[in-house]
């Protein structure tokens, strides 16, 4: 879009990318403050929405921040000046600066938080470390032969029938379909009370993601010349290619444990790592951005040599030992803040390709509170 985009222009495009419905049910996605009519001419992304992100916001004038952890994360009793979530919330509605959060739908998005975890360890041949289970059904609609071409764009234009990297993806078979109009209907073929019909149609069917599903149904119901539209929605097994957590890849050849470490901390820019892990060779990497002890066994399952995420616990760290007590994989916590800060330029790059009217603009500042002692060598 080369022209000035409102927010809602945005957050659709990212929404698309990103679906709200992918994001974890304790989480809280989507536009936090604001008005989503207003256009956007500059715009400042940060991992986190602070007092000092606002300052720096109204210094650029910026319209619109987006951020990866959302500001209003659990219900407010108030919006007053007397907490640091509420207060910062009413700052940001007295000065009309936007705010936008995109956290755990992007975690969960192909291309999003560890996709570009792995692309700066230089890992390849990257896909999900754990797809999601149990989010896909299978749509199949009775369509009559007028109505197919119409009715199968409608559908793909809505978001069905992706599968991996390829879209409007579908399978039709011809039938009849017989049918008898009631006293009071109005039928799109035949006559209302009349004799059963029947029908030349083809029953077509497309994988839908459990987020899109309401507003695939629409699009369908849109799109069908069928006063009372015939479908089958069934759930299926098969993991979504479309959405999971974490990903999975490997390094262009094998390297030594202290090597990866220096690679770790140097590429995330972290002052220090806390870590498990032997002399042993690092090839096959999982990495997840942001807290990810949850995957550890997952890793493991996957054969990595290593497993770089963030906020592991003391007892999580004995997960990766064998019963000698060594490790059987490398476990790697650079710090939650510097394996996802990337989240920024992730965003930037994406943004500004499809809206670069838009002045996309990095935060300067580090927005985690935490900070590391070192005590002096003396």
């Amino acid at each position: 879009m080369d022209t000035t985009p409102t927010i809602a222009n945005i957050t659709d495009a990212l929404e698309a990318w990103a679906p709200p419905g992918s994001a974890q049910d304790y989480d809280n996605v989507g536009l936090q403050v604001g008005d989503a009519e207003r256009t956007v001419d500059t715009a400042l992304l940060a991992l986190d929405a602070t007092p000092q992100v606002l300052a720096e916001a109204q210094e650029i004038d910026a319209d619109l921040i987006v951020t990866h952890h959302p500001l209003l994360f659990r219900p407010l009793d108030g919006v007053t000046a007397d907490s640091y979530v509420s207060n910062l919330a009413l700052r940001l509605a007295e000065s009309e600066t936007a705010l936008y959060s995109i956290h755990t739908n992007l975690d969960a998005a192909p291309g999003g938080v560890s996709f570009a975890l792995a692309d700066r360890l230089g890992l390849t041949e990257v896909g999900f470390l754990d797809g999601f289970d149990e989010t896909l059904y299978k749509l199949a609609v009775f369509v009559p032969e007028g109505a197919f071409d119409a009715v199968r764009t409608a559908l793909a234009d809505a978001g069905a029938g992706r599968i991996g990297d390829y879209e409007a993806c579908a399978f039709a078979v011809e039938g009849t379909g017989f049918f008898k109009p009631g006293a009071d209907t109005d039928p799109y073929i035949g006559e209302a009370g009349g004799d059963v019909e029947s029908a030349r149609e083809r029953k077509l069917e497309v994988e839908v993601a459990r987020w899109n599903l309401g507003g695939i149904l629409n699009a369908l119901h849109d799109a069908h010349p069928y006063e009372e539209v015939a479908y089958d929605l069934y759930p299926i097994r098969q993991k979504n290619s479309q959405a999971g957590l974490g990903a999975l890849g490997v390094l262009p050849e094998p390297v030594p444990m202290p090597d990866f470490l220096a690679r770790v901390a140097d590429r995330l820019d972290a002052g220090s790592l806390r870590y498990a892990g032997d002399d042993s060779l690092v090839e096959r990497v999982a990495v997840c951005g942001g807290a990810g002890s949850d995957f550890i066994g997952t890793a493991l399952g996957a054969g990595a040599d290593a497993y770089v995420t963030a906020d592991v616990t003391y007892h999580e760290f004995f997960s990766v030992l064998d019963t000698d007590g060594t490790p059987e994989m490398a476990l790697v916590d650079p710090g939650h803040y510097e394996s996802e800060a990337l989240t920024e330029a992730l965003l930037r790059n994406w943004l500004a390709q499809r809206f670069p009217a838009v002045d996309w603009t990095r935060t300067t500042l580090r927005t985690s509170p935490m900070k590391t002692f070192v005590p002096s060598a003396d």
